[in-house]
C-alpha cells in the first residue's frame, strides 16, 4: 500500500477520535460552558446528523474538484473549526463547529475512500478500504481515552486541540503525495454528477448498502451501552470500562486487518461464514453477559467480527460502484454512518422500555439476523457482492470467489459487459 494512505488513515483516527471523543468530555463542557448536560450531549447528536447528510451532499460537491483539492479543502476546514472549537467561550459557535467538523469529515472520508481505492491495485481495493477504517478503529482504542485523559488532566479543551494537531502531518501527506489532477470536464453543467447518481441505481449495490448500515448498527448499538452491561451484569468495577472498550476496540483493529485481505479474495466466503458467526456471537454474548471470562472473550471476538464483515461491506460497496467512485464512497459513509445513529436508538430504545442491560445485545442480535434474511433474499434472486477481478491474463481454474461474485451471466466482476 502506498505510504500516503496510512497517513490517510491517520486523518480517519483524528476524525473518528473527535465524533466518539465527547463521551468522556461531556460533564466538563457542561461545566465550562454553563449548560445543562443535556445540551452538550446535543454535540455528539450534531455530528452524527451531519455525518449522515453530509457524506452524500459533500461527496456531489467534491465532483467539481481534483482530488487532492477535495481532500485539502475538507481535512483543513476540519482542522480549523477544532481550533475554533477549542477557543470559543459560546456554546452556540460550538454546535456549529460540531456540524462545520461533520460535514467535513463526511466530505473528506468518502473521497479519501476513492481515492484509496484508485492508488492501490485493482484487486486491493479491500486492504486500501481497511488502511482507512483501521483509523476509525484505533480511534475506539486509543484515541476516544487519550481524549478523556488529555481533557481530565487539562480540560476538555486540549482534546480538540489534540485533534487538531493530529491532522497536520495528513495535510502535509496531501500535499506532497496526492497528484493534482485537474477536475473532471463538463462537472460544471452536471453530466458527471448524473452519471454516478445512475450507477448508484443498482439493486446489488442498495442490498450492500442496507447490509452495511444494519451490521454497523448491531456494532453501535452494544458498543454505545457497553459501560452499563459490563458493570450491571456483568459485574466489572468502572475502572474496568475502558480496558474493556480498548479490547472490543483491539478486536476491531485486528477484524479489520484480517478483512481487508479476505475481502480482494473470499468476500463471500468471509461474509458467509462471518454473518452467522456475528449473529452467534451477539446471542451468545447476551446469555452469558454475567460470566466475566466469557464476556472478555467475546468482546475481543465481537469486535472482529464485527468490523471484518462491516469492512468487507464497504470495499464490495466499492467495486460495485465502479461507474460512482466519488459517490460510491460517500453513500458507504452515509450508510455507515446511518447505522452508527440506528443501533444505539434501538438500543436506548430497549433500555428505556425496561427490557434491561442486556437488551442491546439482542437488538444487536436482531439488526444481525434482518441483515441476514435481506442477504439471502437478495442471493436468491442474483448472485453475491463483487470482488476484484483477476491479475492473471490467461484463463485457468478459479480457486477463489470470483466465479460466484461475479455479476449476472455474461458479465465479470469489474462490471464490463462481454461482447
Amino acid at each position: 500500500m502506498p505510504f500516503v494512505l496510512y497517513l490517510l488513515g491517520l486523518a480517519v483516527f483524528a476524525q473518528g477520535t473527535s465524533e466518539f471523543m465527547l463521551s468522556g468530555l461531556l460533564p466538563d463542557i457542561a461545566r465550562d460552558l454553563h449548560i445543562p448536560i443535556a445540551a452538550a450531549g446535543a454535540l455528539t447528536s450534531a455530528f452524527a446528523v451531519g455525518m449522515v447528510i453530509g457524506a452524500p451532499l459533500m461527496a456531489l460537491l467534491s465532483l467539481r474538484w481534483s482530488r487532492r483539492r477535495a481532500l485539502l479543502t475538507f481535512l483543513v476546514t476540519f482542522l480549523l473549526v477544532h481550533v475554533l472549537g477549542a477557543v470559543t467561550p459560546h456554546y452556540g459557535v460550538l454546535l456549529a463547529t460540531r456540524v462545520v467538523a461533520a460535514l467535513a469529515n463526511a466530505g473528506f472520508l468518502a473521497v479519501a475512500l476513492a481515492t484509496a481505492t484508485s492508488m492501490a491495485a485493482p484487486d486491493a481495493k479491500g486492504r486500501a478500504t481497511s488502511v482507512l477504517l483501521g483509523g476509525t478503529t484505533m480511534a475506539c482504542v486509543a484515541g476516544v481515552p487519550a481524549g478523556a485523559l488529555l481533557g481530565e488532566l487539562w480540560g476538555w479543551r486540549s482534546a480538540f486541540w489534540a485533534v487538531a494537531l493530529v491532522s497536520v502531518p495528513a495535510v502535509l501527506a496531501i500535499l506532497w503525495s496526492v497528484p493534482a489532477d485537474p477536475a473532471p470536464r463538463s462537472v460544471e453543467g452536471g453530466p458527471r454528477a448524473r452519471t454516478e447518481l445512475r450507477a448508484l441505481r443498482s439493486p446489488r449495490l442498495v442490498v450492500l448498502l442496507l447490509l452495511g448500515a444494519l451490521v454497523n448498527g448491531a456494532t453501535f448499538c452494544t458498543f454505545t451501552y457497553l459501560a452499563p452491561l459490563v458493570t450491571e451484569v456483568t459485574g466489572f468495577e468502572e475502572g474496568w470500562v475502558p480496558a474493556l472498550l480498548a479490547l472490543f476496540g483491539l478486536g476491531a483493529f485486528a477484524g479489520v486487518s484480517t478483512g481487508g485481505r479476505l475481502a480482494d479474495t473470499r468476500p463471500v466466503r468471509l461474509l458467509v461464514i462471518g454473518g452467522p458467526a456475528l449473529l452467534t456471537g451477539w446471542i451468545t454474548s447476551a446469555l452469558t453477559a454475567g460470566n466475566p471470562v466469557a464476556t472478555l472473550v467475546l468482546l475481543f471476538v465481537q469486535g472482529a467480527l464485527s468490523f471484518a464483515v462491516g469492512s468487507t461491506l464497504v470495499s464490495q460497496v466499492l467495486y460495485a460502484a465502479t461507474g460512482a467512485p466519488a459517490l460510491g464512497g460517500g453513500f458507504a459513509t452515509a450508510a455507515l454512518n446511518v447505522g452508527a445513529a440506528l443501533g444505539p436508538w434501538c438500543g436506548g430504545a430497549a433500555l428505556t422500555a425496561g427490557l434491561g442491560y442486556r437488551a442491546p445485545l439482542w437488538v444487536s442480535a436482531l439488526l444481525t439476523a434482518l441483515a441476514l434474511v435481506l442477504a439471502g433474499l437478495a442471493r436468491t434472486t442474483r448472485p453475491g457482492p463483487v470482488t476484484a477481478p483477476r491479475r492473471t491474463a490467461r484463463p485457468k481454474a478459479r480457486t477463489d470467489d470470483s466465479a460466484a461474485c461475479s455479476g449476472a451471466a455474461g458479465e465479470p466482476a469489474d462490471g464490463r459487459r462481454v461482447r
